[in-house]
């Protein structure tokens, strides 16, 4: 990281912010912007994230304008992980309105089209960038529909698919680059493709003051990709120890219990069913339904609080594993054996960037300040993880979790368990469920505890069943 930011991109932002005791901040401008001194070592996302991605074999994006450093950036990354530049260079795949699934993938053998009688006969030339470990498309909102298809089978499945042919693929971690975040270019990208992007990191301005540097590199010929240090190149076992290394950092429970209280907060959406379950956003985007006309027939919440109104939609499972991953990885970087709450809130809104989708008619954003928060997406998610996590210390949650207590009893399995206890733990769910329904509002938390408190009551009563069947 250090080398990176000292020798190879100049990045002199450090938006990754850390604390070790009061920091300093000032108030400037005719905004009354707020500028940070952190009392902690912080750090530029722009270097950290990719690196963290390039461990964790995700798939990172870079956003940004052109000539920002992004593509030499994800040559960097791939230039650490051991690759010669050379190799490299050629493996980027270009993404450009032409572009069909041979480019991307390969060509059939010509003489083998000539001799086979059926397409399994055919082999397939395929391109050397297959079989890295580091994938690296370059302005992937400009390839056409039909090629970003197949590239989503690499990228989900980890296989290329020609012509009855199957290429496996290591797993990798991939880099990307777009000229923005809005999901345009020459075409449209597909919704598919979008949700397997992991973490997006966006490429800052080039600030002027360091123009001198820039001078500096171009009087004596250096190109930062040409001379990374062979000592910090990682060997694949390196990567792979550092991997599981990674997976090993211990993540508390009270740091695990406010990260599932702020994901909880979106997906819930009262009008969209009549079934209990079926009250989701999910349900409203697969029916088709109105999204807007079913917002404004909610009544009786404060729209301005509300977290869920700032959405359209909720967190996915790999959305959520992914965030765990990141949260570990910033942990490992920083040389701790266990994640912090400051570790999830520094690295969780660059891995919801694109997976939660603004509900810009929200209230919220009409109220006097947080109209940058449609346009600043990190201050936006970093600002609700902070209003999550002091609600969830205004109701005193880190104390008792009744909810929690009840599902780990279940958890320790049914192995032995008496008639009575079985009755017990029904008995507890019900009173719950019955405490949870008098409190008049319900929030995206509470729908998450009463699904489970139903799920629990199913599973006792099942097992009763059984042990009254048995005898």
């Amino acid at each position: 990281y250090y080398w990176i930011t000292n020798c190879a991109i100049i990045t002199p932002f450090y938006d990754i912010e850390y604390d070790d005791g009061p920091a300093s901040s000032y108030r400037v401008g005719d905004s009354r912007a707020t500028l940070t001194l952190p009392s902690g070592p912080s750090y530029s996302s722009f270097v950290l994230v990719p690196l963290l991605n390039l461990v964790a074999r995700k798939k990172c994006l870079f956003v940004g304008g052109p000539g920002r450093g992004k593509t030499a950036s994800a040559v960097i990354m791939g230039v650490l992980s051991g690759y010669g530049l050379e190799d490299v260079r050629r493996a980027i795949q270009h993404g450009q309105p032409q572009m069909t699934v041979a480019d991307l993938f390969g060509s059939p053998v010509p003489s083998d089209i000539m001799k086979s009688e059926s397409l399994r006969d055919i082999r397939i030339a395929w391109k050397s960038w297959l079989g890295m470990r580091i994938k690296i498309i370059d302005e992937y909102n400009r390839i056409p529909t039909r090629t970003q298809s197949a590239l989503l089978t690499v990228m989900a499945d980890d296989y290329a698919e020609m012509m009855d042919q199957v290429y496996d693929c290591p797993e990798a971690a991939w880099y990307l680059t777009a000229n923005d975040d809005a999901g345009g270019g020459t075409y449209e990208v597909i919704e598919a493709l979008r949700d397997r992007i992991d973490v997006v990191v966006r490429a800052l301005h080039f600030n002027t003051r360091f123009l001198g540097q820039l001078l500096s590199r171009i009087e004596a010929g250096i190109k930062p990709e040409e001379a990374v240090p062979a000592e910090i190149v990682f060997t694949p076992e390196e990567l792979e120890l550092a991997r599981r290394e990674v997976l090993a950092v211990g993540l508390p429970p009270g740091v695990l219990r406010r990260i599932e209280h702020f994901a909880s907060q979106f997906e819930f959406f009262e009008p969209a069913g009549s079934q209990f379950e079926y009250r989701t956003k999910d349900a409203v985007k697969v029916s088709g339904g109105d999204f807007a006309r079913l917002s404004a027939s909610e009544t009786g919440k404060d729209k301005a609080a509300d977290f869920g109104q700032q959405t359209r939609n909720g967190l996915s499972v790999r959305a959520l594993m992914t965030s765990l991953v990141f949260v570990k990885a910033i942990a490992f970087f920083r040389g701790s054996p266990t994640a912090s709450l400051d570790d999830a809130r520094a690295i969780l809104p660059f891995v919801f960037h694109d997976k939660l989708s603004q509900n810009p008619d929200a209230a919220f954003f009409e109220q006097e300040g947080n109209g940058v928060f449609r346009i600043d997406r990190v201050g936006w998610l970093r600002a609700l993880f902070d209003r999550s996590c002091a609600e969830f210390d205004r109701l005193g949650m880190d104390g008792a979790d009744e909810v929690g207590d009840a599902l780990a009893t279940f958890a320790r399995g049914l192995e032995g368990v008496p008639l009575d206890v079985a009755e017990a733990e029904l008995a507890r769910a019900e009173k719950l469920i019955a405490a949870i329904a008098s409190e008049r509002k319900l929030t995206g938390p509470l729908y998450d505890d009463l699904l489970s408190l139903k799920y629990l009551h199913q599973r006792w009563s099942a097992y009763i069943r059984w042990l009254k069947w048995r005898g």
